[in-house]
């Protein structure tokens, strides 16, 4: 590789904070919506999974909407920027609706106008970097220290704002009206009140990164097509081994999503650590996710030396068994503060393997001009059909656990289990590069 074919610093450092600020914004919220919808607002679990599920509409929008204008009309960075904006506005309101029929429709619109970007900022980083396998990992974990500086700064947040001693009047107030039982309680109530302000934290980021993105390099709309971006990246994905990495990724979405819903929550309830961590991660089980965020950064990190000797094939079926191992750990390892520390690690294999290495394989599956679209695609399938099925699957087993935290967890558990063995008969090897060039040739 000469020096010439190397991105220069400042591009690298422009699409880095670009990535920061994208997943910054999800992370300040996402972890905290379950415990904040279920302890402050009282909405049920299978109310819940309509909220996670009315925010992935935006992915099933986004490949007919967001991929079609980003690849055939509208400079990419111009939608970036125009989005979340708008984004800002939706989610401060989040923070104040009481209603659930209120919070679904806020879900739903500010669903639309986000889940699209996720998969755009990846095409604007595509279109810019020479090697996508040396380039994109080491630009990309920059969005998972978005994620852990997010966590952590709530974590503490709460610790200071939204904990004893500072809440201690309220929590008082609440065992008094009978609202709780407990000071313990009633310090839960307390703080799943606090957790509005992670709306409100997202807002300022979200504003922040609509004003960043009007000043991205210039990624202009490819003309050459006149067909829809989007059905041309839908024919594409016929072809193996896309076809079975698109199956895979619904129920793989529906296993990532019973992370994200329940384990705050799970995690302030059940972990115990020492008081190291608490003052490292702050209250709440939100700060301690971020642990998998720093895995995350160590997997993308290796990535690169590892992603030209193995296969795609062995680092996918490597992410599907690190699913299985956390859902066990958190499904048999309750006791254990350890055991749930390295679950919540194991998300950097699942992310970083799976995730990861799925959107690599769809750009490196499809052609040039329609891989904006192919990646809001692929998007549909991870925080769209996946998010909604997942949602929804992940509230019902709530309430048919009843608490159990075990039996909540092993649904999760056996389907890891039961996709990889999938993957090991469906996906194919590694194919001669003759066959890839002929089957483009056909298409």
């Amino acid at each position: 590789m000469t020096p010439a074919e190397r991105p220069s610093l400042r591009l690298l450092v422009r699409l880095s904070l670009m990535m920061f600020l994208q997943y910054a914004i999800w992370g300040a919220w996402l972890p905290f919506l379950w415990s904040f919808l279920a302890d402050h607002r009282g909405f049920t679990g299978d109310q819940i999974g309509s909220m996670f599920a009315a925010g992935a509409v935006g992915a099933i929008v986004g490949p007919f909407l967001a991929g079609q204008v980003a690849d055939r009309w509208f400079d990419t960075e111009k939608y970036l920027g125009i989005s979340h904006l708008l984004g800002a506005v939706l989610i401060w309101q989040l923070a104040r609706v009481e209603s659930f029929t209120g919070f679904l429709v806020f879900s739903l619109v500010y669903g639309i106008v986000y889940a699209p970007t996720l998969a755009l900022t990846n095409s604007l980083a595509f279109h810019h970097l020479p090697d996508r396998d040396r380039d994109f990992g080491r630009i990309r974990l920059w969005g998972t220290f978005g994620w852990i500086a997010v966590g952590i700064a709530m974590g503490h947040w709460l610790a200071w704002k939204h904990s004893p001693p500072a809440t201690l009047e309220a929590m008082q107030a609440l065992v008094e009206s009978g609202r709780a039982q407990t000071l313990e309680q009633a310090e839960t109530l307390v703080r799943a009140a606090g957790k509005a302000d992670a709306f409100r934290l997202s807002a300022i980021l979200g504003a922040l990164m609509g004003l960043y993105c009007f000043t991205l390099p210039h990624t202009p709309p490819s003309r050459e097509g006149r067909k829809n971006a989007a059905l041309e990246a839908l024919s594409e994905v016929r072809w193996q081994p896309l076809r079975t990495l698109f199956l895979l990724a619904v129920p793989v979405s529906c296993i990532h999503q019973f992370y994200f819903v329940h384990t705050e929550a799970f995690l302030d309830r059940f972990l115990d650590p020492p008081a190291f961590f608490t003052t490292l991660f702050g209250k709440g089980g939100g700060g301690f996710m971020t642990i998998g965020q720093m895995t995350e950064v160590l997997v993308l990190g290796a990535l690169p030396l590892v992603a030209a000797r193995l296969s795609r094939k062995t680092l996918l079926g490597v992410g599907l068994l690190a699913y299985a191992g956390r859902m066990a750990l958190f499904a048999y390892g309750q006791d254990s503060a350890a055991l749930l520390l390295l679950g919540v690690a194991l998300h950097g294999l699942c992310f970083g393997c799976f995730i990861f290495v799925s959107f690599l394989v769809v750009d490196e599956e499809t052609t040039p001009d329609v891989r904006a679209s192919a990646q809001n695609l692929f998007n549909l399938v991870i925080v769209g059909i996946g998010v909604i099925v997942g949602s929804k699957i992940a509230g019902w087993v709530a309430d048919w656990a009843g608490g159990d935290y075990t039996r909540l967890f092993e649904v999760p558990m056996w389907a890891a289990l039961a996709c990889l063995a999938a993957l090991t008969v469906f996906y194919p090897g590694r194919r001669p590069l003759e066959m890839i060039h002929a089957r483009r040739r056909l298409s």
